[in-house]
């Protein structure tokens, strides 16, 4: 029985019998259909539950008294805590934190009546319209079938087997249904939004409650992750923020590269007068191609990183802290750079290219001859101060950005999801931090992509690079094309959040 189920029966709330009526006599595979139009409202959830609204009251004052054991007329984290151990949930699964955090609307460290209330009709109302949702029948429960079709169309797949486990956990009355009294009891003491996936992933772990020992963990969230969602949501993500900043792209490559002194207006009229308006664009088909699967790869390995992260510390994966995102960022960071880095390394070469009469090499002979007069490792020139970039930079980013968030729905929107304007502002701010950080490694990595082999002068390495750069332009040359870089990463960054977080809620991901 989950834990929520056995707080009902452990306070004693009243067994409420359907009365034979013509509308609700009970009928094979069916439970109680609720046939009222309009809006979801409580008289929903009353009739659902064949309830009257006093015996609910009663029903909700009594829970609240099962958790205020010392009858101190409200409930604090330790009364929490408690109460949820009586129920016999393990501690890794008691949400107490959260619970709190949700029922507390004045933020006093604690929970009166009419905030408990609050909640239990909100949580009510919002597992009422899930299960809706997937009683696509409209017979008043849910069928074996429709849970796994809302399953399946989450991104989740399970076997026969788990799925009568999923029933049966859940089912109050052993018929092989689920009404929406045992859905509701299963999920009312759950703090977070009543997705399917979190529903899942919520009985993926409480289910090890109560099958004794004969324990057996459900392979679930963890092997059917939203892989190929996540690498849609980045990929658009990526080459919308790419496409939208490509002119500042090929302008901070163009300065970065010059050894000579750097100026802003000259180069512009440069790459004007090679290629006109194009010639602000050029590379950029190449650096959309690079950045999709980059982006891809690095949200993707970054969001299985971080439930990773969390298994091994015991937290669900959104409350891993900021070394945590930080580990997860970096990591994915890498994963990513380097298996797209010799196309980043063509992209540089297409951009640096000193044209004559406005002719730009074809991508193929291009990278031809590199393999050919090069050779193979020559694709990777530079990947190690790119490796020593990337790491913190995507660490600092992605951590500064979901911290930026996180405190966003605490102190400023008190638990409401970030709209639009505040994802701008979280990603303004972790981009223009992360590329101030790393900007040095970026200058030395894109003269060693930049340059040939048989050039003269030609850099013996990283190191090679850094002491003539410092030698010959001081420390302002590790800087050169900063300004264009602030100008474009920090739209960059905020489009491809937006957009990413746009996706994710289009795809269904989170």
């Amino acid at each position: 029985m989950s834990g929520a189920g056995q707080a009902i029966e452990h306070v004693g709330f009243p067994k409420m019998e359907a009365k034979p009526t013509a509308e609700n006599l009970p009928r094979p595979g069916c439970c109680n259909p609720v046939k009222k139009p309009g809006p979801v409202s409580m008289d929903h959830v009353l009739l659902a539950l064949q309830e009257t609204k006093e015996e609910r009251d009663t029903r909700i004052r009594s829970l609240f008294n099962f958790f205020d054991a010392a009858n101190v007329g409200y409930l604090d984290y330790a009364q929490i805590e408690a109460g949820l151990t009586a129920l016999q949930i393990p501690s890794e699964y008691k949400y107490a934190k959260d619970l709190l955090r949700v029922c507390d609307a004045n933020r006093d460290g604690r929970v009166d009546y009419q905030e408990f209330r609050r909640y239990m009709d909100a949580k009510e109302l919002e597992l009422y319209r899930i299960f809706q949702a997937i009683d696509v029948k409209h017979n008043g429960c849910i069928l074996p079938e429709e849970l796994w079709d809302a399953l399946v169309n989450a991104g989740i797949e399970i076997d026969d087997e788990e799925l009568a486990r999923f029933v049966e956990h859940v089912d109050k009355d052993n018929n092989g249904i689920i009404t929406f009294e045992g859905w509701r009891d299963f999920l009312l003491l759950y703090p977070h939004e009543a997705t399917i996936q979190n529903i899942y992933q919520y009985w993926e772990r409480v289910c090890l409650v109560d099958i004794g020992e004969q324990a057996v963990i459900p392979e679930g969230i963890s092997k059917h992750i939203h892989t190929i969602r996540y690498l849609i949501a980045g990929g658009v993500a990526g080459a919308a923020s790419r496409t939208a900043t490509a002119p500042l792209d090929r302008l901070k490559v163009v300065l970065q590269v010059q050894t000579s002194r750097a100026c802003i207006v000259p180069a512009i009229k440069n790459i004007w007068k090679e290629g006109g308006l194009l010639g602000f664009f050029r590379g950029n088909g190449l650096n959309v191609v690079k950045v999709a699967p980059e982006s891809a790869i690095k949200f993707c390995v970054y969001e299985m990183l971080k439930s990773v992260i969390g298994d091994a510390k015991g937290k669900d994966k959104g409350d891993i802290g900021t070394s945590g995102r930080l580990i997860a960022g970096g990591m994915a960071g890498a994963v990513a750079q380097t298996a797209i880095y010799p196309l980043d390394l063509v992209k540089t070469r297409l951009q640096t290219y000193a044209c004559e009469g406005g002719k730009v090499p074809k991508l193929k002979i291009l990278t031809k001859d590199i393999w050919s007069q090069e050779g193979p490792r020559a694709f990777y020139r530079g990947v190690v101060p790119s490796l020593l970039g990337i790491i913190p930079y995507a660490g600092i980013e992605l951590a500064a950005y979901e911290t930026l968030k996180d405190m966003s729905k605490t102190y400023v929107l008190h638990d409401s999801e970030p709209g639009p304007l505040v994802q701008l502002g979280c990603g303004t701010v972790s981009g223009a931090v992360g590329a101030t950080f790393v900007y040095p490694l970026q200058v030395i990595r894109t003269r060693l992509q930049a340059q040939h082999t048989k050039s003269t002068a030609v850099y013996k390495g990283m190191s090679d690079v850094f002491w003539r750069t410092l030698q010959h332009e001081g420390f302002r040359g590790f800087y050169k094309g900063l300004f264009p870089n602030f100008l474009k990463v920090v739209p960059a960054v905020s489009i491809s959040y937006m957009v990413y977080e746009t996706m994710k809620k289009n795809l269904v991901i989170d």
